[in-house]
């Protein structure tokens, strides 16, 4: 199951995990969002130990989503092992496409 993230603090506390990140970036009004929950799901137990995958509740962590310019959800962005900020999709994604995103950061 994904965890949910709402700081910076909190990210840069994954990042520093030396696993690559992926931040799924939602709200709980969104549809394509919603339609994005089982999907990022299964990714978190798929890559479970390999990479941090997380989701952050735009309102709750609305600081957080400024800080990468957050404005269309739902959004992924993604941090290789080095904390790096390094890639970022926009709109409901399919499931491989995500997974091709993440096996790039391996």
């Amino acid at each position: 199951m994904a965890n949910n993230i709402s700081t910076m603090a909190e990210l840069d506390q994954l990042k520093q995990s030396g696993r690559p990140t992926l931040v799924d970036f939602w709200a709980t009004w969104c549809g394509p969002c919603k339609r994005l929950v089982p999907i990022v799901e299964q990714l978190a137990e798929e890559y479970d130990g390999r990479v941090n995958i997380v989701k952050c509740n735009v309102e709750e962590g609305e600081d957080l989503a400024m800080t990468f310019g957050i404005t269309s959800i739902p959004a992924l962005v993604y941090f290789n092992a080095q904390g790096e900020n390094v890639n970022r999709q926009v709109g409901l994604q399919p499931k491989a496409k995500i997974q091709e995103e993440l096996d790039k950061l391996l």
